[in-house]
């Protein structure tokens, strides 16, 4: 949360990385991140405004892919599994109940360094989601772009009952919705892609 690891996520650099994509003049943009769930939803949507008004590009993020299906699903209890540190996992909390949803599955795993995220194996985090699942939410969202969840969701859904919203799953899934592509290759991505 320090003002030099927040600096990554300023809209001049993402907006810079944005123009470089639309030169090669893509059906969607998508930033795959979760920063705004504890920056602030107003990010994200400032974030794909900026985009949108400077490309012209119809753009997406994780987060408010993530906010769609929940509202869409009536979703009002929610399992949240992530990788981040106490004070992060509040600040998303917090901001899921000002959208009206109440986490019921509280996973963090007291992580700083985003390398290490990506070093979680898929056994670990099996059974996190598994334990997000024991407060019966009527969903589970994986939320963070650097863990290697995506696969085991399929599965993971079929076991426990639940659906299963994985942060690279599905912003990879709008993103294809808004191209315009088949979603069905990626059917062990989760029922969202059946």
């Amino acid at each position: 949360m320090s003002a030099s690891a927040l600096m990554q996520f300023e809209t001049e650099k993402l907006l810079a990385a944005a123009n470089l994509l639309a030169d090669a003049k893509p059906a969607a943009i998508a930033w795959n991140g979760t920063s705004a769930s504890w920056l602030g939803f107003a990010h994200d949507e400032s974030l794909c405004a900026a985009i949108e008004r400077e490309t012209g590009i119809p753009t997406i993020t994780s987060v408010l892919t993530l906010n769609e299906l929940l509202a869409s699903r009536d979703i009002t209890r929610l399992g949240l599994v992530t990788p981040y540190h106490r004070e992060v996992q509040a600040r998303i909390i917090e901001n899921y109940a000002g959208l009206g949803i109440e986490v019921v599955g509280d996973i963090h795993f007291g992580e700083t360094n985003n390398f290490a995220f990506a070093e979680f194996d898929e056994a670990f985090l099996a059974d996190r989601i598994r334990l997000a699942a024991r407060s019966e939410p009527q969903a589970i969202t994986i939320l963070c772009t650097n863990l290697r969840a995506a696969p085991l969701v399929a599965e993971l859904e079929v076991e426990l009952g639940i659906p299963i919203y994985d942060s690279v799953a599905i912003v990879v899934w709008k993103a294809l919705q808004l191209a315009g592509i088949d979603s069905g290759p990626l059917r062990k991505w989760g029922s969202l892609f059946q």
